[in-house]
């Protein structure tokens, strides 16, 4: 500090402030705001964990249209659940996706609970889940009816046709392929749609195909065992003496396929029960036809083409189908030595005896003769096989049996397996070569010489047709000048004859005195006469009054 610097002036010293705390029980208001925040979420977590209900896992190939925290899992539309988490399976084969259920849903862990993806998709039962394109993809869920419950589930990728909540009954049909039909085609009753086919499995064997048909309420109460199911896919076109009959459900069986049942006659029998099994048909006819009863396996050989001839060709007696063309082959006779054509036949006997609607109480009395004895029989009165053709513009050939008396006869093996039936050449093998006879016939005609034969005779006719032709030129040169002038002489004389014949021609004048005269002359001569005839004797005496004068 220097000497000039003035003293700094001394401040008083101030005593300190005291604090007094504020004894007030009550809690400031800014705390207010925190408890209420915290009671309500207590309150919120606590409400969550009484009203959460069960956890469960389900796996799908895909997890498309699905979103954690977002997606809500429905049961008739009504929401029952959302999905918690999605991950993918450790293998990354699937996803599993976690659902979390409310509280209410224990029902939905039975192990028999089913669970889908509802997206839009187009199958064979329609479009559906279109309400999704606006509202997102959600999973449905089918409840189960079992007692056990389980919590890892594995979902369907296409959604059942037929829930549990359905009314109605399920049955089995069994066919040899399931042709067009598809899960969800319809099934027919009189061309109603009553029911869909659920699902269908390959047999264990291999040898066809189970179907599994859930047919609606009331209509299950038509299916009794007597009833037919068959295809009733696309169109059913037949032509008979009546015309073209064209027959279908509709036209989304054209399209997808369907099955239709009906009962014979209407006597569909006992009422079936659930999962009865029945035989598929491949149409109508085959479906309603009565039982054909056993069957018989019959051996034949022809010495002709068999084309036009395929297995299932039908095998007719009189217009009736009595079976059908099994296999068709071909072998080398040794002993023949020639080819022939064997063909094997299962043929029904039981379609003979069927009755046509008339009752016969001999049709089914037993008979003291064999199958065997009886074809033996008939073979004896002539019975033949023959091939006969069946469509001219297709070339479809069927085979025929039919009686030939004047066949020699032939002795039937009757223990053989198969029985050989002898045959006759085909009617249109007949033709063929009558019309081979023919065509070689024709051949045979000179068609060369009578050519040049021809050739002459035209050239001969040439000449004649010129010389006439030269003929009628000199006619008309040299012949037609004096027919000319003979007309002119005609057309004179003509003239001249008219002239004679006018009224006024001096010729009709006197020819008309010369009659007057004529006339007056026969006059005279009639008075002649009838004095003569009252007095002949005046041609001896003469007048009376000439003598007196």
């Amino acid at each position: 500090m220097s000497d000039t610097e003035p003293p700094k002036p001394q401040l008083p010293e101030l005593n300190a402030p005291q604090v007094k705390r504020r004894r007030d029980w009550l809690p400031s208001l800014v705390w207010l705001i925190p408890i209420v925040a915290a009671l309500v979420g207590v309150t919120l977590v606590a409400r969550i964990l009484l009203e959460r209900g069960p956890q469960i896992v389900v796996t799908f190939k895909s997890a498309e249209g699905l979103e954690a925290g977002k997606t809500a899992v429905k049961y008739k539309e009504v929401q029952i659940g959302t999905v918690k988490g999605i991950r993918l399976a450790r293998d990354r084969s699937s996803v599993r996706v976690t659902l979390q259920l409310t509280k209410d849903s224990d029902g939905f862990t039975a192990t028999d609970s089913r669970y889908w993806v509802v997206r839009p998709r187009l199958d064979t039962s329609g479009i559906s889940g279109l309400g999704t394109l606006l509202s997102g993809a959600y999973i449905g869920v089918d409840a189960g009816t079992s007692e056990d419950t389980t919590s890892e589930f594995t979902g369907l990728e296409v959604p059942p046709i037929v829930t549990r909540d359905s009314s109605g009954q399920q049955y089995l049909l069994r066919a040899t392929d399931v042709g067009s039909l598809d899960v969800g085609s319809p099934v027919y009753f009189r061309r109603i749609k009553v029911g869909q086919v659920a699902a269908f499995a390959l047999d264990g064997d291999g040898r066809g195909v189970t179907l599994r048909i859930f047919v609606n309420e009331p209509y299950d109460k038509f299916i009794g065992l007597n009833t037919r199911f068959w295809h009733a896919s696309g169109v059913d076109l037949s032509l008979t003496a009546s015309g073209v009959n064209v027959r279908t459900q509709s036209l989304a069986s054209i399209l997808l396929g369907g099955i239709a049942f009906q009962a014979p006659e209407n006597e569909m029998g006992p009422r079936a029960t659930e999962n009865t099994a029945y035989v598929l048909a491949d149409d109508e006819a085959t479906a309603m036809k009565p039982p054909d009863g056993p069957s018989q396996t019959l051996l034949m050989y022809f010495n002709q083409s068999l084309r036009g001839l395929a297995p299932g060709a039908p095998v007719d007696f009189r217009g009736v189908v009595i079976g059908e063309v099994k296999s068709i082959g071909v072998e080398f006779d040794r002993t023949e030595r020639e080819f022939r054509m064997p063909v094997l036949l299962q043929v029904y006997p039981d379609r003979l005896r069927r009755s046509a609607g008339v009752t016969d109480t001999t049709a089914n009395a037993p008979s003291s003769r064999t199958q065997e004895e009886r074809l033996q029989f008939l073979v004896s009165k002539g019975l033949r096989a023959q091939l006969r053709n069946g469509n001219l513009l297709t070339g479809q050939m069927y085979v025929a049996l039919d009686f030939f008396p004047k066949q020699p006869a032939v002795k039937v093996d009757v223990a053989a397996n198969p029985i050989e039936l002898p045959t006759v050449p085909g009617s249109f093998e007949d033709l063929q070569s009558q019309v081979q006879e023919l065509a070689t016939k024709v051949n045979k005609i000179p068609f060369e010489e009578l050519g040049k034969d021809l050739r002459v005779s035209l050239a001969s006719l040439n000449k004649t047709l010129t010389g006439a032709e030269k003929l009628a030129a000199s006619l008309n040169n040299d012949v037609s000048p004096a027919m000319t002038a003979a007309l002119k002489d005609v057309r004179q004389t003509v003239d001249s004859a008219n002239r004679t014949l006018r009224d006024d021609a001096p010729l009709q004048q006197d020819l008309r005195q010369t009659l007057q005269e004529l006339t007056r002359a026969a006059g005279s001569m009639r008075v002649l006469t009838d004095y003569l005839e009252r007095h002949p004797e005046s041609l001896i005496r003469g007048k009376p009054d000439d003598k007196k004068n």
